[in-house]
């Protein structure tokens, strides 16, 4: 095993088995500059619909105290999930007869990472972690690239002609490392039974929107960060009073999908009027007396973690057992200057003497 991913024999150079190799080369430019303003970019106004007339009628909405009769769940499952970007590289068009290829479609060589800290009795380890690189491309002929470092798998995807590519390619990522969080939750879910505690006795809260994850039992997703309000202005107000501890009713929201959700103060020092505040979600197909538990549960639990400012530049927002698990798989991803250099190296292996990779120089060896 090689990054959490099985490498298959390969009868061929780098880019797959028999027959010719696939083509590519390696951007020589730092694959992380201009990420996050690409994204942003097209972040877009919020369209979503909101009813709040789930837990209160919006004319009696108030902060709601921590309920201390709740009895706390056995174990705290965090959920999170690290990505990176090795290396944007440039895979060549398919010519028949092997020619020289006059255009090439851009792709991603990224690796990513997903894990489960459980938070038991006085202590807190981590139970499950599962690490995997991936090319990501829209080039149908794509194939997995193999280098010293670890294996590439080929991952497809499909461009919108609405979608700018690096976002398209960002989102397919993004979707491979939530399905890699999915499947570390259910197998992290099924050991507990193994460390003595009792059935269903466990609280899941995934780090981001619960989106793709609604499915699974008695779990809350996790939002740190806000970038648009769903509030009316009247009941928005509410949230910049809240005091640590403290919560908004629930209100059901829909967009492209629907969960229920309320926004918690976490307790930190005094701040702007939204310093320390989350949003949490839950599915929106529960029984709202469940979800009302659930919110409550979320005041009590998530309080105990919530980070301080010498320790962590997010606090109190990035909860201890997330940051632990985030530095624990960025480590399991392994050093990215070895993992470029390999790229460059597997970009390199077909390439007749003198020719260039990503701008530069092939060494004749």
């Amino acid at each position: 095993m090689t990054g959490g991913v099985q490498v298959s024999p390969r009868d061929g150079a780098a880019g797959r088995g028999p027959g010719p190799a696939m083509r590519f080369s390696v951007d020589g430019w730092d694959p992380t500059y201009g990420t996050s303003l690409e994204l942003e970019e097209y972040l877009g106004e919020s369209t979503a619909s909101v009813e709040v007339n789930v837990e209160l009628p919006a004319g009696q909405w108030r902060a709601i105290d921590p309920d201390p009769g709740l009895t706390l769940p056995a174990a705290l499952l965090f959920v999170d999930g690290v990505r990176r970007v090795e290396a944007r590289v440039w895979i060549d068009d398919d010519v028949p007869g092997g020619g020289a290829a006059t255009q090439a479609s851009a792709a991603l060589c990224a690796s990513y990472a997903a894990g489960v800290v459980c938070c038991c009795g006085q202590q807190a380890h981590v139970v499950l972690a599962e690490t995997r690189r991936g090319l990501f491309t829209v080039a149908p002929h794509a194939s997995d690239i193999s280098t010293w470092a670890g294996e590439y798998t080929a991952c497809r995807t499909t461009a919108n002609a609405a979608t700018p590519l690096p976002v398209t390619l960002s989102q397919a990522l993004q979707r491979r490392l939530g399905e890699a969080e999915v499947r570390t939750a259910v197998a992290a879910r099924a050991a507990m039974p193994g460390h003595g505690l009792p059935p269903e006795g466990d609280l899941l809260v995934v780090d981001g929107p619960l989106r793709g994850r609604q499915h699974l039992p008695r779990t809350l997703g996790y939002i740190k960060s806000h970038r648009t309000s769903y509030l009316p202005p009247h009941l928005n107000a509410l949230v910049g009073a809240l005091a640590p501890g403290q919560r908004t009713p629930v209100f059901l929201m829909g967009t492209s999908w629907d969960r229920h959700t309320w926004y918690l103060r976490l307790p930190g020092a005094a701040g702007a009027p939204w310093a320390g505040v989350v949003r949490i979600e839950c599915s929106a197909d529960l029984p709202v007396p469940e979800v009302i538990g659930l919110a409550g549960l979320s005041q009590l639990c998530l309080g105990r973690f919530a980070s301080a400012a010498y320790k962590d530049a997010r606090a109190p927002q990035n909860l201890y057992p997330i940051a632990g698990l985030e530095r624990e798989l960025r480590r399991r991803l392994g050093d990215p200057r070895l993992l470029y250099r390999a790229l460059r190296r597997a970009a390199q292996a077909d390439l007749p003497d003198g020719a260039v990779s990503g701008g530069y120089p092939v060494p004749v060896s």
